[in-house]
């Protein structure tokens, strides 16, 4: 395919699975529950951090993770007791367990508390067409408190190396909103031209066989290889192209 052809064809797999019927068998359908900014933002944030592996199992936990928080998130974030805190302890989804959630609960009232909140957290420090000095910059922030050296590899550091899946995923979810009904652009402040496609090993494969993406590794570098093809194909909305790129991986098997 020519750029063109090739553009078209993206164009169709994103109004393909760009539509709310993708919720249904997808984590964001966890801040989908809630109508609160802070509520959405939270479950979206724990969400995201726990979404890799299986899809079910990721949208198991995440209900589980809302439930212990009294499905209730901002709430339980600002206001929650040391007795309420226990019961996070048995908390498990592969390597992300009890004693982190604590640390994440903690360390979201200390963003909350000190930072603004998370949008905030996370704007001040955004380059153009480019988030990944605001998440380092971000992940300073959230480990200010004190926390397990073990607790700070479930937030990646795109300046070490990391393509941050999860977190840019969850900045789709924040700030593009196309009337789709699947994002929610409840984040104004960061413009989607900014934002940086989440690459994993779906997306991934499918970018090297479109000829989007040389690199092998799922690195950094790699995703500057991608967001740079694909604001070629759309400067002010280049992330759209996930919901093809996963959706021809996962439900096509391309």
């Amino acid at each position: 395919m020519n750029k063109t052809e090739l553009k078209e064809f993206l164009n169709e797999k994103v109004e393909l699975y760009n539509n709310p019927k993708f919720i249904e068998s997808d984590p964001i359908q966890i801040p989908h529950q809630f109508s609160l900014k802070e509520d959405i933002e939270i479950a979206a944030f724990l969400t995201s951090t726990i979404a890799w592996g299986n899809r079910k199992m990721i949208i198991n936990n995440s209900k589980r993770m809302i439930a212990l928080m009294g499905n209730s998130p901002y709430d339980f974030v600002m206001n929650h007791n040391e007795t309420q805190l226990e019961r996070l302890d048995n908390f498990v989804h592969r390597t992300f367990n009890g004693n982190d959630f604590v640390t994440f609960i903690k360390a979201l009232q200390h963003i909350y508390n000190n930072h603004n909140g998370l949008e905030m957290a996370f704007a001040k420090n955004q380059q153009p067409l480019s988030m990944q000095q605001s998440i380092s910059e971000f992940r300073k922030l959230f480990f200010e408190i004190n926390h397990l050296p073990r607790t700070a590899k479930h937030v990646s550091d795109p300046l070490r190396g990391s393509a941050a899946k999860r977190i840019n995923m969850f900045l789709r979810w924040m700030c593009r909103n196309d009337k789709a009904g699947v994002d929610f652009g409840i984040w104004k402040s960061i413009a989607p031209a900014s934002l940086s496609c989440p690459l994993d090993v779906h997306s991934g494969n499918v970018a090297r066989k479109l000829g989007l993406l040389t690199r092998k590794q799922n690195d950094a570098k790699a995703l500057l290889e991608l967001d740079t093809a694909l604001r070629e194909l759309d400067p002010n909305d280049p992330v759209k192209y996930d919901f093809a790129l996963f959706g021809l991986g996962v439900f096509e098997g391309f």
